[in-house]
């Protein structure tokens, strides 16, 4: 990791494990085309356009340790070959997003989403990995983008704490100031965080691991299998900015709703409130 002149911190230009970037729409000459549905004859219906994806936005973080055997069972065995300790994030997202031309960003409507993840650290390869068995996002665009991926997101209501800078409602990035996120599916909550910043720190090391999903397509005709494929997440040109940690808590009210409940934090280990940005070029098939 670099520090750029902007006092931005900054990883190398390409991550080790992001694949070659997406191959571009192909238009048919004889019917709609598209890189997810809808189709229609010029590609502009599909509901997510071909990456590279580019994302800017804040984050609200916090690390914790939750039951070791709660993490293993949502792994694939793939990921289950190095000590799982319990380690894990609650990560809230306030994000924009856009492709090369930056279209969306003068369309905020098809940029803007909010999100939550959970991240549980895991072993790919001999190497420290991350996986996300569960996520919620607040926009059709972000669910669809994610299940390309092997994100595995569902839709809920995530609200945050933002920063203007100005202001007694500007919640300023200085000691003492307290961030909150929360998540609410099925008319429930299911997550709550606050963090009070005390120092500037360095970013959390998980959210600079590889991610490994796993692509999910169901069988639709009873004569054939449906596909699963183990793949890494491509992601490249990570960046942040403004770090800060302090104080967490962390809770997960139970549910019917989802299993985020599971993964109950044991111990919270702290929190962080950052911007980050990165490009997803489109992943690679991850082999066992």
């Amino acid at each position: 990791m670099t520090t750029a002149p902007n006092g931005q911190q900054t990883t190398a230009a390409h991550h080790p494990e992001a694949g070659p970037p997406a191959a571009p729409v192909t238009t048919a000459s004889d019917g709609p085309s598209g890189y997810t549905l809808p189709l229609s004859p010029d590609g502009r219906s599909s509901l997510v356009p071909p990456p590279p994806w580019h994302f800017s936005g804040d984050v609200l973080y916090v690390a914790f340790r939750t039951d070791p055997d709660a993490v293993r069972a949502f792994l694939p065995p793939a990921l289950r070959r190095g000590e799982i300790d319990g380690t894990a994030a609650a990560v809230f997202g306030d994000w924009q997003s856009c492709c090369d031309d930056g279209a969306e960003l003068e369309d905020p409507v098809r940029a803007q989403f909010r999100e939550f993840s959970l991240f549980v650290a895991c072993t790919w390869r001999g190497r420290p990995a991350v996986r996300c068995p569960l996520a919620w996002v607040d926009a059709d665009f972000s669910l669809v983008r994610g299940l390309v991926q092997g994100y595995p997101k569902k839709l809920g209501d995530i609200a945050m704490t933002r920063s203007f800078g100005i202001g007694r409602a500007g919640a300023p990035l200085a000691a003492g100031t307290a961030f909150a996120g929360t998540l609410a599916a099925g008319h429930r909550r299911l997550a709550e965080a606050r963090v009070v910043l005390d120092r500037p720190a360095d970013p959390p090391a998980l959210m600079s691991h590889p991610m490994v999903h796993t692509r999910r397509f169901p069988a639709w005709t009873p004569d054939k299998p449906g596909e699963t494929e183990l793949v890494t997440g491509g992601s490249t040109d990570q960046t942040y900015a403004d770090v800060w940690a302090g104080q967490a808590e962390l809770a997960f009210p139970d549910s019917p709703v989802g299993d985020l409940a599971a993964f109950a934090p044991r111990e919270v280990l702290g929190g962080y409130r950052f911007s980050f940005a990165e490009t997803l070029l489109g992943g690679e098939r991850a082999e066992a």
